[in-house]
């Protein structure tokens, strides 16, 4: 059984491996729904100033209330497994339709400009990707992009976590297991401390901690638009008893008022498959994740199915 987990080397899309190296992206969304960047093209400059400021800021403005968080609810000494919190230190930032970033209380001036800066070059990337799935799968190019599109263009944001350390880490999970229900994540995550772990073949295996990568997982609406070839995957956060782990993931989502159904082109192509997925608005399916992010996903496709013959579709924007 091969469980290396899969990592690409971007740059090679650009030379006379572009053909090993789709095969390989194709492997990674068919088989694991996660995989590796190298070379993508963010320069690591960005990265590290990245980091550096997104761990200055846990220290200076995060730390001192996790901890109290945690002494309140008397966190240290629990005896029992923890169901319902995770071990996490978040904010989320929005940068599409519309930035929020000059309203997040606490952020350095330089720090808010980085962040803005990064997530140019993630939505860059994340529509490059889009574009490759889209050449695997035999969709035309901007096929993905359209149909996030909605009316406004893609929901596009970040939500920045610390993972500290954990006195307790078989009792309280970092982030307990789900699977994600936008579109594309694009998750740059510290390269010492691990905890990320992803579901396959009913096991738990690491996404290995490594420098300057980026890595990349598929959400639901992925699985829905190309009717289950590539599924979003279920995986968890563990915490670790040293170290805090830092975790820097943007989601590039479909637009709020945007029409997800499986790709018409997949349908008429795999003639033996039936339409496996309904089709809904993107937000009347976030509507229903909220409650139930951390339970399976079936039943949620399965609510869609049912709101399904009251939605009115419109065409879609081609942009």
């Amino acid at each position: 059984m091969e469980t290396t987990f899969p990592v690409i080397d971007f740059s090679k899309l650009d030379g006379e491996e572009r053909g090993a190296t789709m095969e390989m992206i194709k492997d990674a969304c068919e088989n694991w729904g996660f995989f590796e960047l190298m070379n993508h093209g963010i320069s690591h400059e960005l990265l590290d100033t990245v980091e550096r400021l997104t761990k200055e800021h846990y220290r200076k403005c995060m730390e001192q209330r996790f901890k109290e968080m945690v002494a309140s609810k008397g966190l240290e000494a629990v005896q029992f497994e923890i169901n319902d919190l995770d071990w996490e230190s978040t904010f989320f930032l929005r940068h599409l339709p519309e930035s929020n970033i000059s309203e997040i209380p606490d952020l350095e001036e330089e720090y808010r400009k980085v962040m803005k800066e990064f997530a140019v070059e993630l939505e860059k990337l994340a529509e490059q990707l889009l574009d490759l799935l889209c050449e695997n799968l035999g969709l035309e190019k901007g096929y993905l992009k359209n149909v996030f599109y909605g009316s406004r263009g893609p929901t596009f944001g970040t939500k920045v976590s610390n993972y500290p350390p954990c006195p307790k880490p078989d009792l309280i999970k970092g982030l307990r297991a789900h699977t994600d229900a936008g579109g594309i994540i694009l998750l740059f995550q510290d390269d010492k401390v691990s905890g990320l772990q992803l579901l396959k073949d009913d096991q738990w295996i690491d996404v290995p901690p490594m420098k300057h990568s980026i890595v990349i997982n598929l959400g639901d609406q992925v699985e829905v638009i190309t009717n289950g070839k590539y599924k979003s995957v279920l995986h968890r956060v563990i915490a670790q008893t040293d170290g805090t782990r830092m975790s820097i993931a943007s989601f590039y989502n479909p637009g709020s008022d945007a029409v997800i159904y499986p790709a018409p082109a997949l349908l008429e192509k795999e003639a033996e498959t039936s339409q496996l997925y309904p089709k809904f608005v993107f937000e009347d399916y976030m509507k229903l994740y909220a409650g139930l992010k951390f339970q399976a996903k079936e039943p949620r496709f399965e609510a869609m199915k049912t709101m399904e013959s009251s939605v009115k579709l419109g065409p879609i924007a081609t942009v």
